[in-house]
């Protein structure tokens, strides 16, 4: 039996990004083992019959000596575990991990590239220094002959490949980690007043202040519910302090509803779905999730955006940082509701088409086999799902 290690920088993301890959990779035969920091869904992961392992990476610490343990740990875990492949998602178990298996001269890996991340988001001195010391580490890092590299769009594959960080024939395009349209359904309408619904992390980088602005804009023309679900993520640079959070909920410009374990039932409260983000991302799963359950959508006119919203289709893309063509956007959605109901059936249709757990699996697992057995080749590994 093949053995397989997933590994994250959360326990949180392994539970609600890749429980279904896991799961898949186990029918077709894998021994699976979760790596990752401690937290609060460890217990569900072993539940559900997954072994966890524990890695303790610091995911806002940037001092490179301070971060050694990290890169020796997971070193002491491949060597212990003996893994045939391992799969690593987020930026640090991406860049330690495969240097492990690199100085290691072994397993096999596959990396996922869910975004460009927080140091080629900000021009700010500390990110440049960052980018100089993480980017020929990237290009050790990725060039393993036995390796893949998962990218969520085709920017932030261009991107890598401009930069000399990635080979082509070693890169692959998966549009994001997929959705469960079983668990994500699609229900009609609940009653007005509307409600547009942001969900996700506290950040700024998410468009929060950008949501914000454009609700104080479309008060004056609408009844219409802004909400907010989510916490502030504590690990990154620009999480919003609760304090302002809770002094915007006060003030009645925004509904903030904190931390929701019932996504799907938070979804059928809304009649609008939100990402006002201001950075690149993969492909957003909030996006992915509100489609299913046929939800219009506005979100900001960036690559990983754009992969699952259709202009007009089943949503709008408006730009960046743009207050007020977020508030015209939402007012239009607001005032015609068989607009939203359209568009709406249109998003579920969209998921069902291209973006299911199932299809986003079969590709990923498509992948490993190509990984493991290099003399394939009857796969194209730039193809997309």
């Amino acid at each position: 039996m093949l053995r397989l290690l997933l590994s994250a920088n959360t326990d949180w993301y392994l539970y609600n990004y890749r429980l279904s890959l896991a799961e898949a990779a186990q029918r077709q035969g894998f021994e699976v083992t979760l790596v990752s920091p401690p937290g609060q869904y460890v217990d569900e992961l072993q539940q559900r019959g997954f072994r966890w392992l524990r890695w303790d990476v610091e995911r806002q610490r940037t001092n490179p000596l301070a971060e050694l343990p990290s890169l020796w740990n997971i070193a002491a875990i491949y060597r212990r575990e003996r893994p045939d492949l391992v799969h690593h998602h987020t930026a640090k178990p991406v860049l330690y991990g495969s240097l492990a298996a690199r100085i290691l001269g072994k397993p096999a890996m596959v990396n996922s590239i869910t975004g460009l991340g927080y140091i080629y988001q900000t021009q700010s001195n500390s990110a440049r220094l960052l980018r100089r010391v993480v980017e020929p580490l990237l290009r050790l890092a990725l060039a393993a002959p036995s390796g893949a590299v998962i990218f969520e769009n085709e920017a932030d594959r261009q991107y890598f490949l401009s930069r000399g960080m990635v080979s082509e024939s070693h890169t692959w395009l998966i549009p994001g980690v997929g959705v469960d349209p079983e668990r994500f359904t699609s229900e009609p309408e609940p009653p007005e007043p509307v409600v547009i619904l942001l969900a996700g992390r506290m950040l700024w980088d998410k468009g929060v202040g950008v949501l914000i602005a454009a609700a104080r804009l479309l008060r004056h023309h609408s009844e219409a519910r802004v909400v907010l679900v989510g916490t502030p993520d504590q690990g990154n640079p620009a999480a919003i302090d609760e304090t302002i959070l809770t002094q915007w909920n006060q003030e009645g410009i925004i509904e903030w509803w904190g931390w929701r374990a019932d996504m799907p039932s938070v979804y059928k409260q809304a009649h609008i779905v939100v990402l006002p983000t201001v950075y690149g991302e993969g492909v957003p799963t909030v996006l992915l999730e509100a489609a299913a359950c046929g939800k219009p959508l506005v979100a900001s006119d960036i690559p990983g955006c754009r992969y699952v919203i259709q202009e007009g289709v089943n949503g709008f893309l408006v730009p960046p940082n743009d207050p007020q063509a977020l508030a015209d956007t939402l007012e239009r959605l607001v005032r015609h509701p068989q607009l939203r109901r359209k568009m709406g059936a249109s998003s579920r249709q969209i998921v069902l088409e291209k973006f299911t757990h199932e299809q986003i699996n079969t590709a990923t697992l498509e992948v490993y086999r190509r990984v493991l057995n290099p003399d394939l080749t009857n796969l194209d590994p730039r193809a997309e799902t």
